[in-house]
């Protein structure tokens, strides 16, 4: 067993124009006076970081960390969760995503998806020269609008889907091998990899690709009604990054899963600052100690009603107080009789 890391702090939620967030130095050092040690950065906020210059530069990369290290952070990882959003879009979602793209490529999804390509094949070259080990993503969604079978979904579709997914992600993924950095999809709605079985389809498919791993984010799973428990039973050797984030889902009469097309404060499946919803992170934090996860714990704010500030100083506290130090020795060993082989066999009548 290991200790989790953190508390650490996913700075997109918080990043702006006005000080202390609208810098590295200023925010790094705002994370550390409410009791975070670590930050993830998104890469696509250049008030944050020069993706381009991280991607080559050893020095710049060297002058990043020790940015952070001034105000007592480690950089955790980066996310390409908007650029990973890019590399597989169905058209119908085209408008809407295409702000996530630098100008010069929007209106061609063609040049989006190629310049998504290199984002995040740049961002897993940052992540080598920070000295990481893991990186964030999502995995973008082709399939994501024939979810619901109705009409009746074509046979093929989905396979044809997954295929497509798996051709486009599996160069990403051997330059992630080559770069050492483990590619970590946030499981998440509105993604072809929403969930553990559509995981495994894109695993099967990428030949259980080394570097093709998970984010672990019990929230998303409160709302789909999943047992956020047992997949970490069942995935934890994938289970290379976590963010800590609670959420309820309170099903009525008039609306439930997936909640009327109501505003976020409306909907019966919500998200929450941590402690204030559903999740039990007792058992995860047990469950995650139990199998070795050794990364760090990130809390990503996401709630609908309280201020972003609070969560996060509250945030701190709350993995803090959850993060457990394991034992280097059995609760029973006062009890040591201090018996050898020899002493063993004639215990067990070989003698």
């Amino acid at each position: 067993m290991k200790t989790i890391k953190g508390p650490a702090l996913f700075l997109a939620q918080f990043a702006g124009d006005t000080a202390p967030f609208n810098s590295l130095p200023a925010i790094t050092e705002w994370a550390g006076s409410i009791g975070y040690k670590g930050v993830q950065i998104p890469s696509w906020d250049a008030r944050m970081i020069d993706l381009d210059k991280a991607a080559t530069s050893q020095t710049y990369c060297d002058d990043l960390k020790g940015i952070a290290a001034a105000n007592g952070i480690t950089i955790t990882e980066l996310s390409t969760h908007l650029q990973g959003q890019l590399v597989a879009v169905h058209p119908a979602y085209d408008h809407q995503f295409d702000g996530f793209a630098a100008p010069q490529v929007r209106g061609n999804p063609k040049a989006r998806q190629e310049w998504a390509v290199d984002q995040v094949k740049k961002a897993l070259s940052a992540s080598k020269n920070l000295g990481l080990t893991a990186h964030a993503t999502f995995s973008g969604a082709l399939a994501w609008p024939y979810l619901y079978p109705w009409p009746q979904r074509p046979a093929g579709l989905v396979e044809e889907a997954f295929d497509e997914l798996a051709r486009r992600w599996t160069p990403i993924l051997d330059h992630a091998d080559a770069c050492g950095i483990d590619v970590c999809y946030e499981i998440h709605p509105g993604e072809d990899l929403h969930d553990g079985i559509s995981f495994e389809m894109f695993l099967e498919r990428v030949n259980n690709h080394p570097r093709a791993n998970m984010l672990y984010d019990p929230s998303h799973y409160v709302l789909q009604h999943l047992d956020y428990l047992d997949h970490i039973d069942i995935y934890h050797d994938r289970i290379k990054m976590f963010h800590v984030k609670d959420a309820e889902l309170n099903p009525t009469g008039r609306q439930g899963v997936y909640g009327g097309f109501q505003s976020w404060v409306n909907r019966a499946g919500r998200f929450r600052s941590l402690g204030d919803g559903q999740v039990d992170f007792g058992g995860i934090f047990s469950k995650l100690t139990q199998y070795g996860f050794d990364g760090w714990a990130v809390v990503e704010w996401e709630c609908c009603i309280k201020h972003p500030e609070d969560g996060a100083r509250e945030g701190a506290e709350f993995v803090n107080s959850h993060i457990i130090r394991v034992t280097e020795k059995a609760f029973d060993d006062f009890a040591d009789s201090g018996t050898d082989r020899a002493a063993n066999r004639k215990m067990l009548g070989l003698e």
